[in-house]
């Protein structure tokens, strides 16, 4: 178990952010043993050597994501978005069948089903989410963590309700990975992206699927999908990887030598003690702000904070080197390991002027 000295020595030699960095829902910061795996891997390209490293570091972070989501690495694949991963999903559902999504969810986990022009999209509260589930639902998609204000999933409660009418569960952890602990094995899709709370850089994005596919077909596939890869070049794939290998997309090799070095960073310091010093810097926030005459949007327990009517205010924050979100006119700040005390302090104060 680390001790807070320990998280504490781990995060400062890692991060040295120049502003106040309240942003993680957007992005997150990238750790210095990152920057060094990132210049490396451009080295290779630059002097010519062989990539077979960074060919490595891509199954490292399938191993390390299997290990974070809780499921074997064959359940892995790996994409460039959520968008892309939620698409194959859509692909595979039947004309007239009926999709259960959160309202105003992110668009990545929401699109596909509705371009496809034949599914019957029904979107309802957050909070009905799991009371919606009907007999001929045939899959409910939502995000663990709500991009916008931080409100936080019923999954359980979903998860029953699924299996009580026979439907597949589909769930983006995009913003909860990383700090929340991801029960990936208890949903049938899951997926999350790699530069917000997992701290690696764009480009990668997991896919968690069940062992038996769930009627997936790779349509979006390549070479790096067979078996053997590199027998896989020309024509066809004669034989897709016998694992979730199979949906995978081109790697994006210097996203994956960057990603590996955060994912053991993250796996370094654990995702309960991320969780809970995330979550102390948002419940900190949410006191301060009603101390200010402020009230949050409701998600408790949630490392991200949302506040209507503030939204107006991030440009001057912006100008005063704390970085926030306006999403919908709401003032979004959202906590992560390197942020202090000190940093929500500073945005009360700000805020109180």
């Amino acid at each position: 178990m680390q001790t807070m000295e320990t998280f504490e020595s781990l995060v400062r030699a890692e991060f040295t952010p120049k502003t106040t960095y309240l942003n993680t829902a957007s992005n997150g910061l990238l750790p210095a043993r990152t920057v060094a795996a990132l210049h490396e891997a451009a080295l290779l390209r630059a002097e010519g050597r062989p990539l077979t490293p960074l060919h490595q570091d891509v199954e490292a972070c399938r191993a390390a994501y299997a290990r974070l989501a809780g499921v074997p690495v064959t359940r892995v694949a790996l994409g460039a978005s959520v968008a892309a991963h939620t698409g194959v999903i859509a692909a595979s559902l039947p004309a007239g069948a009926e999709v259960l999504t959160a309202e105003d969810d992110f668009t990545s986990v929401l699109n596909p089903f509705h371009v496809r022009g034949d599914l019957k999209v029904r979107a309802v509260p957050l909070e009905r989410i799991a009371e919606s589930v009907r007999p001929g639902t045939a899959l409910v998609a939502v995000s663990a963590a709500q991009s916008a204000d931080g409100r936080i999933a019923d999954l359980p409660a979903l998860r029953e309700a699924a299996r009580a009418h026979g439907a597949r569960t589909y769930v983006d952890f995009s913003q909860a990975a990383g700090w929340l602990p991801a029960d990936a094995d208890a949903h049938d899709f899951s997926a999350a992206v790699s530069f917000k709370w997992l701290l690696g850089p764009h480009g990668a994005a997991f896919l968690v699927v069940p062992e038996d596919f769930g009627g997936l077909s790779p349509i979006l596939a390549g070479w790096v999908a067979g078996e053997e890869p590199w027998d896989s070049c020309y024509g066809p794939v004669a034989e897709p990887a016998h694992s979730a290998r199979r949906f995978d997309l081109t790697h994006a090799l210097f996203t994956y030598a960057g990603l590996r070095r955060s994912l053991e960073l993250v796996e370094e310091l654990g995702v309960t003690a991320i969780g809970a010093h995330d979550r102390a810097l948002a419940d900190r926030f949410r006191t301060g702000l009603a101390a200010l005459g402020h009230e949050p949007l409701p998600a408790p327990g949630s490392a991200i904070v949302s506040v209507p009517e503030l939204g107006y205010r991030q440009t001057e924050l912006g100008a005063a080197g704390i970085q926030v979100s306006d999403r919908s006119g709401n003032l979004r700040a959202s906590f992560h390991l390197y942020n202090t005390p000190a940093d929500v302090d500073r945005l009360l104060d700000a805020l109180s002027r």
